[in-house]
């Protein structure tokens, strides 16, 4: 009876908690013309196993507190272990009081080249280079939590964003693309140096205040919850006047622009037309919807 016992609180230890992220990760070998090859099926499963399997943190995350992500890796060619590849990266998290999930991560990365050998051990070293494919994934990661834990809290992802740092700095060495300054304004590099500078300081309150303080609080009160939007999105004049189109507001835009535009045409009025000049100045991509926006 004592040993059916441990069995059961065992298994209800393993059933009840788990680990970081709930991520569907896919393979999209088209490109190649080999899609078919059991090599590109085998990648998929090892790297979605290693996601979802790997201990991230060290904070223990109930099944229904997992974040939900998405990479897609397309593999553009291949020979033999060496792969060319981009990888798009998508998170979200839910909203307090509905059934409705915002967007929180989206990023394109478009310098994914790897190598990789069938059934080969992954393994994430958080202060040692393994290989790039680890690197990359163990980056876009961290990312995840990083955000993800800024939403909820106002400097949340401190701990996540560092060991983003770490995993760009000590990476460099394996002469891969994304890694250092000269590789370009919207790579790896440029994002977590950009996220962690003072230049862009309002970025990661406008994380959350727009999230903890507004969508969250939307459920209760809608017409307070979107006022609380609006103020958040202001702070993006500041920064933009700093660092007129920045990445950072692009990548924040991608992730964003239909749920700002929903926001604004859907529900009670508010007066935002100081937010939406705003719009229209730090994020001219998405003129079109900021043009459906109502007050």
């Amino acid at each position: 009876m004592r040993n059916i016992l441990v069995v059961f609180i065992f298994c209800f230890v393993i059933k009840g908690f788990s680990q970081e992220l709930n991520c569907n990760l896919v393979v999209n070998a088209q490109q190649t013309g080999n899609e078919n090859f059991p090599i590109f099926k085998t990648l998929e499963k090892q790297l979605t196993e290693f996601i979802n399997n790997t201990k991230w943190t060290n904070k223990t995350f109930k099944n229904q507190e997992r974040i939900d992500c998405s990479m897609v890796i397309n593999v553009t060619s291949y020979s033999g272990e060496a792969f060319q590849a981009s990888i798009q990266v998508q998170s979200s998290r839910p909203v307090y009081g509905s059934s409705f999930s915002t967007p929180i991560y989206n990023f394109n990365d478009k310098d994914f080249n790897f190598r990789y050998l069938e059934f080969q051990n992954l393994i994430f070293n958080p202060t040692q280079f393994e290989s790039n494919l680890v690197s990359v994934l163990a980056f876009h990661v961290y990312m995840v939590l990083a955000l993800d834990a800024d939403s909820f809290s106002e400097k949340g992802g401190d701990a996540y964003y560092k060991q983003a740092q770490t995993i760009v700095n000590y990476s460099q060495q394996g002469n891969f693309k994304g890694w250092k300054l000269e590789d370009g304004l919207q790579s790896r590099f440029a994002l977590i140096d950009n996220v962690l500078s003072p230049t862009f300081k309002e970025y990661r309150s406008v994380m959350y205040n727009y999230h903890r303080n507004g969508l969250d609080v939307m459920s209760d009160n809608t017409k307070e919850g979107k006022d609380e939007i609006g103020k958040s999105l202001q702070q993006f004049q500041t920064m933009n006047s700093r660092r007129p189109n920045s990445f950072l507001l692009r990548t924040f835009f991608d992730a964003k622009a239909d749920e700002i535009e929903q926001i604004f045409t859907d529900g009670p009025n508010v007066n935002i037309a100081n937010v939406k000049e705003m719009l229209q100045k730090v994020a001219p991509m998405h003129s079109s919807k900021w043009q459906n926006i109502k007050y």
